[in-house]
């Protein structure tokens, strides 16, 4: 065998442990997703490359984006209350354990859905209460309920926009 085999064949190999490193990282450490509704406008837009953070343990806090599957559908929306909080959505708004929210970002009003929970709400432990970002006629924790940690894919940690920039 010629050395440019050898350096070839070493090369090659070199190649494959790189992607076969990649795999393993973005299976098991990182996930990505093509992001294909309006709900978490302007954060989030329809067609944007999101990188997640896989976990979930009870780490989440409020105002984190995360990532979770509801109904076969990869949904990000943005934790609102964790494990104790009380929610409830009045007339003023969203307010958490009996304060009114202030929401920089959010340009519609919190307002309660004619079906879905009954507010108030307290977080029952190991779920967390989510909202999307764009509210009007979005399916959130307002129609299904506080969502169990256990069933979270892991917390956003970069948006890349590839389209309307």
């Amino acid at each position: 065998m010629t050395q440019v085999m050898r350096d070839l064949g070493f090369l090659l190999l070199k190649v494959a442990i790189i992607i076969l490193a990649f795999l393993i990282i973005f299976t098991f450490v990182f996930g990505l997703l093509r992001y294909a509704e309006p709900s978490m406008t302007p954060s989030v837009k329809d067609g944007d490359l999101v990188i997640f953070h896989r976990y979930n343990d009870s780490g989440y806090a409020a105002k984190d984006a995360i990532v979770f599957e509801f109904e076969g559908e990869k949904q990000i929306r943005r934790v609102i209350a964790v494990q104790g909080d009380t929610v409830d959505i009045t007339e003023e708004g969203l307010v958490i354990n009996g304060a009114p929210q202030q929401e920089p970002g959010i340009g519609q009003k919190t307002e309660r859905y004619a079906e879905g929970v009954d507010f108030p709400l307290t977080v029952p432990d190991g779920h967390v209460f989510v909202l999307a970002d764009y509210r009007t006629g979005a399916a959130d924790s307002r129609i299904y309920g506080p969502v169990k940690i256990e069933n979270t894919l892991g917390k956003v940690m970069a948006v890349l926009r590839l389209r309307d920039i």
